[in-house]
C-alpha cells in the first residue's frame, strides 16, 4: 500500500511533531538539546522556514512552523532528523533508527487555532509536570518569544505580536487565551481538537530580522488550561 502524500503548502504554519521510536528518550543530556536546537538554528534558514514555536521533550518533539518553500519543511526534518540521529548513535554507542517512522505535520488554518498550537506547544512541559511554569524549562521557546531571553532561532509569527503593544501584554493575552472564540475555548475546556476553520490564514513571510536582544518585561506565571489533546496530524510521505 502507497503511502499518503505529505501536504505540502508554502507560506502556511504547520505543527510538527516527531517522537522517539517505541516512545524511547531522545535526548539524554544537556548536550543532546543543545546540538539540536543548534542544527535547527543552522538548517532552518538554509531551508527558508520560520520556527514560531518548539519544544524538546524527553522523547519528543514539537515545533510551529511556516515554510517559504512547499518543500521546505520536508527537506528541513530530513535533514535535522538524520544529522541529529548520527550524532545522538555515534555519542551513546547505539545502533539502528532513532526516530518513530516519519514525521508527522498538521496544517494549522486559522487565527485561533495557530494560538492554541503555540500554547500546547509551549505548555507542554507543564502538562507533563516537569516543571511548574514555562519559564523554568530551558529546551523551548516560551522565554525566547516573551521576549525575555535573545534567540536567532525563534521568529514570532506576525499575528502573536499583534496580540498586544507590550512583550508582557502578548504573553499575557496568550497564555489566557483571550485571543481565543467562545467556540475554541468551550472545545478546549471539554479536551477536545478544533474543529476544521471556515478560513485560512494569510501567508506568513519570513522575517527579515531576527529578534536580536533581551527585553525588560514582567512575564505573568501561566495559568495551565485543562490538558489538551495534540492535534492530529496526517501520516503522510517526507
Amino acid at each position: 500500500m502507497s503511502r499518503r502524500a505529505r501536504l505540502k503548502i508554502a507560506g502556511q504554519p504547520f505543527h510538527v511533531i516527531q517522537r522517539g521510536n517505541n516512545r524511547s528518550e531522545t535526548f539524554l543530556g544537556r548536550d543532546d538539546f543543545v546540538l539540536y536546537l543548534g542544527l535547527l538554528n543552522e538548517l532552518a534558514p538554509l531551508f527558508e522556514c520560520a520556527t514560531h514555536a518548539y519544544v524538546l521533550m524527553p522523547n519528543h518533539v514539537h515545533m510551529l512552523i511556516t515554510p517559504s518553500e512547499a518543500d521546505g519543511l520536508s527537506l528541513l526534518m530530513k535533514h535535522l532528523g538524520q544529522r541529529y540521529a548520527q550524532h545522538f548513535n555515534r555519542v551513546h554507542g547505539r545502533t539502528g533508527t532513532l526516530w518513530e517512522g516519519r514525521f508527522k505535520s498538521s496544517l494549522v488554518h486559522d487565527e485561533s487555532y495557530l494560538f492554541t498550537c503555540q500554547r500546547y506547544i509551549e505548555l507542554n512541559p507543564v502538562r507533563a509536570r516537569i516543571v511548574d511554569d514555562p519559564w523554568d524549562y530551558p529546551w523551548v521557546s516560551y522565554r525566547a518569544n516573551a521576549g525575555r531571553e535573545p534567540s536567532t532561532l525563534s521568529a514570532r509569527h506576525r499575528l502573536y505580536l499583534q496580540l498586544g503593544a507590550t512583550e508582557d501584554e502578548r504573553c499575557d493575552a496568550l497564555l489566557h487565551a483571550r485571543i481565543m472564540g467562545p467556540r475554541a475555548r468551550t472545545r478546549e475546556r471539554e479536551v477536545r481538537p478544533l474543529a476544521p476553520p471556515a478560513r485560512s490564514l494569510p501567508a506568513c513571510p519570513l522575517p527579515s530580522a531576527r529578534h536580536a536582544g533581551s527585553r525588560e518585561a514582567s512575564v505573568k506565571r501561566a495559568v495551565v488550561a485543562p490538558d489538551l489533546h495534540c492535534p492530529s496530524a496526517p501520516a503522510s510521505s517526507p
